[in-house]
């Protein structure tokens, strides 16, 4: 039987890659590709590698065993350590991981042309990514939750956790900045979007409360309740812009600054079942929902792609991204494919809540591959955009440079008049993935005249999406504080100290706040994506370390490869950056600005260097010194769940 399924599998794959180089044009690069076969394509990939990958990771590499008691049992707090629900976790750990990345980064690499941004979605998540988080969140769990950077610490050295414990607490400041600058940008003088997001805090506080006073078995019908609840306010908030409490929800960049901040302070402080995993298992409704209707509506319309495979800026100095197409395709999808922020996730709040070891699996890596097909769904979308047109979108050139690149404007002004905004001129990819969402639900039947409100909701939709790892960001940093905080003076550094809890919320929302509310962190958004990429391939090279404890040495490919893999990619990336920082503050207006974000890229690799240099030393002396190994798990106790 299990050479059967191994066969198939071969069978399948061998299929698959004939397939997939069929559709995606390298056979046939000047022909159109239809979208649906792309889907399929990905959908069946993905399902594939769940079934084998996933499994062999479950059962051979890490052994998940239900014996062994979770932390969320043994250090239950009702707090922090709470356990919940299978499916209502996988909603908050797939709404704190899938930010802005699978949405904005594939739609700012088809500069590239579809193909690049689409093999390394399909390839990174099952490879790369899905082995990331999953590894990353059995060895927190197994370590009573601890966040990577004490794995690092404990496991690996106090050089390396010290070293991650800094580029871990960078990271997440300019992550949760960077996000909350797209949302605001998405929300400010938006009172139907303000009014649908403000609106699903008091639905996810009574979700909480029902979960946890009323009638905590009743998952199925609170899910209900705050489906419909939730569709009433999509429904509701089209009328708000009209109404006479259109200016309560009618705000300013820096009203929604505050508003912001005071949203992450209280996700970071009350307890997780009130706020924070009710509310993320909502929003999981609207990001699956969605994805699964803009699934349906591309395999109803079955659009092509207007993209080409490849365009002339895959050598370098595209108006969207200036690299080359390697590294900076791998850079820009920070994170459809493989994301460092996960594993702040992995090891923060999702460890401290799940109800048992085999649920890894579904929620580590079976989430990745959602977020790879959500990524995949995105790229569609920008995809079956004019060239030309996505461009106008994404670039401040005038359609006569455009035209001269080679991407004439056909549609633009039209798309503009039909939604009633003005659309050129709007870079970050938020605005031409709406566009294009909109016009695939347009496209159906009967919905020819809802284009408008189509644009209005996928803006909704998108920062919805960024909220959730907002809140969940907000927390981890707060993890992250507190553990610096604790080395100077312990009690502070205790998870169920309210005090401890409220002044390092405070810290990390100050830090973040103040970068949103001036707007300065705009300047190093290129930043966040190689920072982001470095973490990653730190993740990677701590858990080669863990297997390796682990006794686990022969299976230590399914993390060393895409580590090398991603060092690779991101210290080039970085190199890259430093230099096109410091030329640049020459003639810059504003050179300091640029020689800090030289420095603080420089900084990154230094202590990504220091990180991989200390593991590799550790390697030589577990593999070829045979030092002991300290597994630092916990043990199989059949402690009594609550």
């Amino acid at each position: 039987m299990k050479k059967l399924s191994f066969l198939l599998w071969i069978f399948l794959s061998i299929f698959l890659s004939f397939s997939l180089a069929i559709v995606t044009g390298i056979y046939r690069p000047h022909e159109k590709v239809n979208a649906i076969w792309m889907v399929i394509a990905t959908a069946c990939f993905y399902v594939l590698a769940y079934r084998f990958y996933g499994a062999f990771l479950a059962a051979k590499v890490v052994t998940l065993d239900n014996k062994r008691i979770t932390p969320a049992h043994i250090l239950y707090d009702g707090k922090n350590f709470y356990p919940t629900n299978k499916w209502v976790l996988f909603g908050h750990h797939f709404a704190a991981i899938a930010g802005a990345g699978p949405l904005v980064g594939p739609v700012l690499a088809l500069q590239f042309g579809y193909l690049p941004g689409f093999l390394w979605i399909l390839i990174g998540a099952v490879l790369a990514g899905g082995v990331h988080d999953f590894i990353i969140l059995t060895a927190s769990m197994r370590r009573n939750g601890k966040s990577i950077a004490q794995i690092a610490k404990e496991d690996v050295g106090p050089v390396t956790g010290v070293a991650a414990l800094i580029a871990i607490l960078f990271i997440l400041i300019v992550a949760i900045a960077s996000l909350g600058l797209v949302v605001i940008n998405s929300l400010y003088s938006n009172p139907w979007g303000t009014f649908i997001i403000g609106m699903t805090i008091p639905i996810a506080l009574f979700m909480g409360v029902y979960m946890k006073s009323i009638k905590p078995a009743g998952i199925g019908i609170i899910s209900l309740i705050g489906f419909f609840l939730l569709f009433l306010t999509v429904i509701l908030g089209r009328l708000i812009p009209s109404s006479s409490v259109s200016s309560i929800f009618n705000l300013n960049k820096n009203t929604l600054s505050i508003l912001l901040a005071v949203y992450g302070f209280l996700a970071s402080v009350l307890p997780v079942w009130m706020l924070l995993a009710p509310r993320d298992y909502l929003s999981s409704f609207m990001k699956i929902g969605v994805i699964f209707l803009l699934t349906i509506g591309i395999v109803t319309v079955a659009p092509d792609l207007k993209m080409p495979p490849f365009t002339k800026f895959i050598h370098g100095w595209g108006p969207v991204i200036p690299g080359t197409v390697f590294p900076f395709v791998f850079i820009t999808i920070a994170c459809g494919a493989i994301s460092g922020f996960h594993s702040l996730i992995s090891s923060g709040t999702t460890p401290k809540m799940i109800e048992k070891e085999s649920y890894a699996m579904p929620i580590g890596y079976g989430a990745m591959l959602v977020e790879g097909f959500v990524a995949v769904i995105a790229l569609i979308a920008a995809g079956v955009l004019i060239p030309g047109d996505y461009f106008a979108t994404n670039t401040r050139l005038s359609f006569s440079e455009l035209s001269s690149l080679g991407f004439p404007v056909y549609e633009i002004k039209n798309l503009s008049e039909t939604v009633g905004v003005e659309l050129a001129g709007r870079p970050g990819g938020a605005v031409s993935l709406a566009i294009g969402m909109a016009y695939i639900f347009s496209s159906i039947p009967f919905l020819k005249h809802l284009m408008a409100y189509w644009y209005q909701f996928a803006l909704m939709f998108e920062a919805l999406f960024i909220l959730t790892t907002i809140d969940a960001g907000t927390r981890v940093a707060r993890y992250v504080v507190q553990e610096i905080g604790g080395y100077l003076y312990k009690p502070f550094g205790d998870l169920s100290s309210s005090s401890g809890n409220i002044l390092a919320s405070f810290f990390v929302v100050l830090a973040w706040g103040y970068f949103i509310f001036t707007g300065s962190i705009s300047a190093i958004w290129p930043m966040f994506g190689t920072a982001n990429q470095l973490l990653g391939m730190l993740a990677l090279c701590i858990g080669t370390t863990l297997l390796i404890k682990m006794g686990r040495i022969k299976y230590i490919w399914v993390t060393l490869l895409p580590m090398i893999f991603m060092s690779v990619i991101t210290f080039t990336a970085s190199v890259q950056l430093v230099q096109d920082f410091i030329n640049k503050s020459f003639t810059s207006p504003e050179p300091l600005t640029l020689m800090v974000n030289a420095f603080l890229i420089g900084l990154m690799m230094i202590l990504a260097s220091v990180v991989v240099v200390d593991s590799a030393i550790k390697w030589y002396g577990y593999l070829v010194k045979k030092k002991p190994l300290s597994l630092g798990e916990v043990s199989l106790s059949r402690t009594k769940r609550r």
